[in-house]
């Protein structure tokens, strides 16, 4: 298995079958490496219904025909743009072709807003992803607060690696997501959600200093891992 990260929250894993991307927000991301165009996954995986999570999903899946894997409510909606979407929730788990699914607590909110009519649709609950296949399981926290069940988490599902947000503002900062990664005890730490706005400005390397016991990697857009 391939992990790579691809700038904001933006994760790719390829298996030795299938293509899932995480939460593709890729136009209008800046700090990207990737082109919507020219993307085809098996399936999306998505944690919450935020513009910046949500992004290119629906293009990507018309053209390539990707299930969408997302909470209920967000599913659903997400199904009245004409996408084939797979709803789960939190707690709940679903073995695809592609992998096992389970989506975990997160706290944060989860919303589509439609700026132009000052209008917010409400898409359920925030989720973190756990995902496993060939033996290894990746954590996507999504976009979270800081809260003690993670400790859970990572003893009931021993992650390979862990996606987590350090940008502070709207998620845990350096300092929170620090810890986090000491109650997950993920064999791999990699930050994310930062830099992409002002708001969430941060410098990884003092993530990775507060991190200690934990093996940190700093990606770069379209760095990755092999599992």
């Amino acid at each position: 298995m391939h992990v790579s990260y691809h700038g904001h929250s933006v994760v790719k894993i390829k298996t030795e079958k299938h293509t899932i991307l995480i939460d593709p927000f890729i136009t209008g991301n800046e700090l990207t490496d990737l082109k919507a165009g020219e993307e085809n996954p098996d399936a999306i995986l998505l944690t919450h219904g935020h513009g910046d999570h949500v992004g290119d999903t629906v293009e990507l899946a018309k053209r390539s025909g990707a299930l969408v894997v997302a909470p209920n409510e967000l599913a659903v909606w997400l199904s009245w743009q004409g996408i084939e979407t797979h709803p789960m929730h939190i707690g709940g788990a679903y073995n695809f072709e592609f992998g096992r699914v389970k989506f975990t607590q997160a706290f944060h909110g989860s919303s589509f807003i439609k700026e132009d009519e000052q209008e917010i649709i409400y898409t359920g609950m925030p989720a973190g992803v756990l995902f496993t296949a060939e033996g290894k399981t990746v954590y996507h926290l999504g976009d979270t607060a800081l809260f003690s069940d993670m400790e859970l988490i990572g003893k009931r599902h021993p992650a390979d690696i862990a996606f987590v947000p350090i940008g502070d503002n709207f998620t845990m900062g350096p300092e929170d997501a620090a810890y986090a990664v000491g109650l997950i005890k993920p064999k791999i730490a990699v930050p994310v959600h930062y830099d992409t706005f002002p708001p969430i400005k941060q410098d990884p390397e003092q993530f990775r200093k507060m991190a200690e016991g934990t093996d940190v990697r700093i990606l770069k857009a379209g760095e990755g891992i092999d599992l």
